[in-house]
């Protein structure tokens, strides 16, 4: 006898509608109790509403129409095709979509171009502290503007001023990378006592305590040489003892012995001071120290002799790649500097004077009637740049350089004058 229908009764068990294949739907039951305060539609009567097209069961063979799943379905970890839609309907009125097909979205696509540069993904070092931290200046260096930043509790910041800025601009300059190939850059003097030594140390000091890689200073004065006695370090070794021991020198460490490095980070290799040293420092002489020098120094000056004609000066100039004329501020001494660039024009070496940096050394003082404004203005119709060194208590001492004892303009014009040979390095 066939079973008695009974009338439904609402349970916990939702009931399932057959659907055309592909297509299973969840119909959450009515609520036994109070109605909720956001109508529940449920699919029959969504489908009802709707216009014909919209009731339409999906192909089964669309790959690109939804796909009605139940929970069990979703736990048991049904597998749905690829780049299909999801839709889980329950008994509120938002339905959640679940998309399984790849991430299509604006972030999703600025992800994936981020990804797929030319030059790869962004390494770590681009997360740099300007980058993420927003709204962190730095402080003014010193003056009105530094007390005000403290005494605001670092509120108000005006920054620096333009002569600052332009110091820092110069220090990035002379801080350029210029690759991995050693530069010469000797300074030349045909006068002695215009304060060549006192350049040289100058020069050396600024990049060796603004960039980090190796600077060194050579005295290839064929005579007595005085560069050791500027510099603020003490020379157990010359040059012509490394000549001499050259291939015993294999690595940076036993080179370290020859040079004088104290409180500075310049090295200096000096020369001899024996006067009873029969043989000057020759041409063979340089360029074996420079063949050693260039393997692990980065930039090495050159503190010329005063004799253009000595055979030093020949590897000293085949191996420039600029120099540095130092003129004092009297008439012979701007003459004879005038005269100097004359004679590397005069042996072919026009490629020198054309990049050729000119220094009027004041820093001794001068007590004549000069006009060294002319003095500068001759200079400028010859070479490029021109750099007057100020008058300096320090330098006028004639001992040990320190930087942090020289003035102001005397530092700013010792890094105008590094800046400046930087530049003319790498371009």
């Amino acid at each position: 006898m066939p079973a008695e229908k009974k009338d439904h009764e609402p349970s916990g068990t939702p009931e399932t509608i057959d659907e055309p294949q592909g297509t299973r739907v969840i119909q959450a039951p009515a609520l036994p109790t109070e109605q909720p305060t956001t109508p529940v539609v449920n699919r029959d009567e969504s489908e009802k509403a709707s216009p014909p097209q919209a009731a339409a069961a999906p192909a089964p063979d669309d790959p690109t129409s939804p796909v009605w799943m139940t929970s069990s379905d979703l736990a048991v970890g049904r597998k749905q095709p690829e780049d299909a839609e999801l839709t889980l309907t329950t008994g509120t009125s938002t339905d959640q979509t679940i998309t399984g097909g790849p991430d299509t979205s604006q972030e999703g696509a600025l992800r994936s171009a981020r990804r797929d540069r030319e030059d790869g993904p962004e390494s770590a070092s681009s997360l740099t502290a300007e980058r993420l931290l927003a709204g962190t200046e730095r402080p003014p260096m010193g003056g009105w503007r530094r007390w005000l930043y403290s005494a605001s509790f670092g509120r108000i910041n005006v920054g620096d001023s333009d002569k600052v800025r332009i110091a820092r601009a110069m220090e990035n300059r002379v801080g350029y990378r210029m690759g991995d190939r050693t530069r010469y850059v000797p300074i030349l003097s045909r006068k002695g006592g215009v304060g060549k030594t006192t350049v040289t140390t100058l020069l050396g000091m600024v990049l060796a305590d603004i960039r980090e890689d190796r600077i060194i200073a050579l005295d290839a004065n064929p005579d007595r040489g005085t560069l050791s006695d500027r510099s603020p370090g003490r020379a157990e070794f010359t040059a012509r003892q490394l000549v001499q021991n050259r291939f015993m020198v294999d690595s940076f460490s036993q080179l370290s012995n020859y040079v004088a490095r104290d409180g500075s980070r310049l090295d200096v290799l000096a020369s001899d001071t024996d006067p009873a040293v029969a043989q000057a420092f020759d041409d063979s002489d340089y360029r074996a120290v420079t063949d050693i020098l260039g393997r692990y120094y980065s930039i090495v000056l050159t503190d010329s002799g005063t004799g253009m004609v000595h055979s030093v000066m020949n590897g000293t100039l085949d191996k420039a790649d600029s120099v540095v004329l130092v003129s004092g501020g009297s008439v012979d001494e701007a003459r004879l500097a005038s005269e100097t660039l004359s004679w590397l024009e005069a042996h072919g070496r026009t490629d020198l004077v054309s990049s050729a940096i000119v220094v009027i050394n004041m820093s001794a003082g001068s007590t004549t009637k000069v006009n060294v404004d002319e003095i500068e203005e001759h200079f400028r119709s010859r070479v490029g740049t021109v750099v007057r060194l100020p008058y300096d208590p320090h330098l006028a001492e004639g001992s040990r350089v320190d930087l942090a004892k020289l003035r102001p303009a005397t530092r700013m014009a010792a890094t105008e004058l590094s800046a400046l040979v930087v530049d003319g390095l790498h371009s």
